[in-house]
């Protein structure tokens, strides 16, 4: 007898349907599965036999042959064990036919016949509604976080032998358990740091236009407090970009159970010993690296010329694309990776900088050429950053300090302009389109004079040139302003020139 139910994997990040076909006809008993498994598709036959002696229920012994279609593309993952023993109790009569119609199925089967959590459920939930189908049962464990994509009824189930009860109308499914409703905690204020007032001005610059930034400061400056405080700045995730975020933590397996849907914009700071692969993804399946981890958020390099050159050219293309294709033998992965990036750096490898450095001028200039000229003009902002008197410590300098909550009122005010001005969800000046710059960008008499002299005077490329004036439309909408001034214009170039004050040896 033939049997189909509908499954779903996750190829990439996106969710990918699978028609499970059992057919079970005479013949010595040979369990064989076909449509280019991977090892644990094809491990998945003994967990199914050992499920099926749990629940008590009869393998059937003859000729078992189970095809994944579309049979071209590479299966991967355990989530095919729940469909394929579904499809065979159907083929054999212990569950009715009909009861599987517009229903998937995905989850992993122990050796006890427990169903366990497997990993992109939301991705998964995701693939099912595009699909039209109305019900996917899942594992408890990932009960939570498929329950949150809208019109998918989630079935979740402990075990097989429930499974089956459920699809023979012999006992109700359990309600999906409710969301933790703990408060998340608190994110670090912006009134912590002390001094830094032109790096203060332009993190709020970088919030509210989605702008790179990039500190360059001796150690003990603020570089890294600054940078973690950047998340409290942005405006909350919508829901279409919560589920986005989450699903790429999911297939990445780095949900928490109790609260698996992502609420904050994700912060990712790794470790500069990191791999190519693991900063934009690789791996056999193909995995998301911390550029799609920090989908929607920031991504902070601390240290950065301490990164290998060649992983930090890697970055050049997803800055410019907002996303990352791995390409295999047999398939292309696309990641997401819109991310916002933040890095920091020394000025010099003993980090004192000016009168106090004991650096040589070729190893200053070696330090400063680990960062290439294409990536650097990628980078919005290059700020400068002084080492904190003790004035500034203990007493503070006259200056009132600035809060997270009162620049987070500025950033939101003028993303909210942006968004009316750009359209097309494109919420943020960072993220405008090249045929926009001239027409959002419109600049006075003065401003244009001003940005003509600062494009001779720094040697802006192209792409710089458009990189300024976006930066120069966020501060005109950090200020209400619709025309784009000469003070605009300057605080722009003033925000961008940190590394062009810097000769290759020594700053000036």
């Amino acid at each position: 007898m033939l049997a189909v139910v509908q499954s779903c994997w996750v190829h990439g990040v996106e969710g990918q349907p699978v028609r499970v076909e059992v057919k079970v006809r005479n013949g010595l008993p040979i369990f064989t599965v076909v449509g280019l498994p991977a090892g644990a598709v094809r491990e998945g036959k003994e967990r199914v036999y050992a499920a099926f002696a749990q629940a008590e229920l009869s393998f059937p012994p003859r000729r078992v042959t189970v095809n994944l279609a579309p049979a071209d593309l590479p299966k991967s993952g355990s989530g095919f064990d729940l469909p394929i023993a579904v499809a065979l109790l159907v083929a054999e009569n212990h569950v009715p036919a009909d009861a599987t119609a517009d229903t998937a199925f995905v989850g992993e089967l122990g050796l006890d016949g427990s169903v366990r959590p497997v990993r992109g459920a939301i991705a998964l939930a995701m693939s099912c509604r595009s699909e039209g189908t109305r019900r996917l049962f899942v594992p408890a464990g990932n009960a939570r976080e498929a329950s949150a994509v809208p019109g998918v009824d989630v079935v979740p189930v402990s075990s097989l032998d429930e499974t089956v009860g459920i699809l023979r109308g012999e006992r109700d499914p359990l309600p999906v358990p409710a969301h933790a409703a703990r408060p998340a905690p608190a994110l670090p204020d912006l009134e912590d740091v002390r001094g830094q007032h032109l790096a203060k001005r332009a993190l709020v610059v970088a919030a509210a236009g989605g702008h790179s930034l990039l500190m360059v400061g001796p150690p003990g400056a603020g570089k890294t407090m600054l940078a973690k405080r950047l998340a409290g700045l942005l405006p909350p995730l919508r829901e279409a970009e919560s589920l986005e975020v989450t699903r790429v933590h999911s297939v990445a397996g780095l949900l928490n159970r109790d609260r698996p849907v992502k609420t904050r914009r994700p912060f990712r700071a790794p470790h500069h010993t990191i791999s190519a692969g693991g900063l934009i993804g690789g791996g056999n399946p193909p995995r998301p690296g911390e550029i799609s981890l920090a989908h929607l958020g920031v991504l902070f390099l601390d240290e950065l010329p301490e990164f290998s050159r060649r992983v930090l050219e890697t970055l050049r293309q997803p800055i410019e694309s907002g996303c990352v294709r791995i390409a295999r033998v047999r398939h292309t992965v696309t990641f997401p990776a819109g991310f916002q990036l933040i890095a920091a750096m020394n000025p010099c490898p003993c980090g004192l900088d000016g009168e106090g450095c004991i650096c040589a001028d070729r190893d200053v200039a070696r330090y400063r050429s680990r960062l290439s000229g294409p990536l650097l003009d990628r980078i919005d902002l290059q700020v400068r950053m002084p080492p904190v008197t003790w004035r500034e410590l203990t007493a503070g300098d006259g200056v009132p300090a600035w809060g997270t909550e009162a620049a987070r009122e500025h950033v939101r005010e003028a993303r909210m302009r942006q968004a009316a001005r750009n359209g097309d969800g494109l919420a943020c000046n960072a993220m405008m389109r090249s045929r926009d710059v001239m027409r959002f960008c419109a600049l006075s008499d003065a401003g244009a004079e001003l940005l003509e002299a600062g494009v001779a005077a720094y040697q802006l490329s192209a792409r710089a040139v458009h990189r300024t004036l976006r930066v120069a439309r966020t501060i005109a909408d950090l200020g209400g302003r619709d025309l784009i001034d000469a003070p605009q214009v300057a605080e722009a170039l003033r925000l961008r020139s940190g590394l062009h004050r810097m000769s290759p040896g020594r700053s000036t």
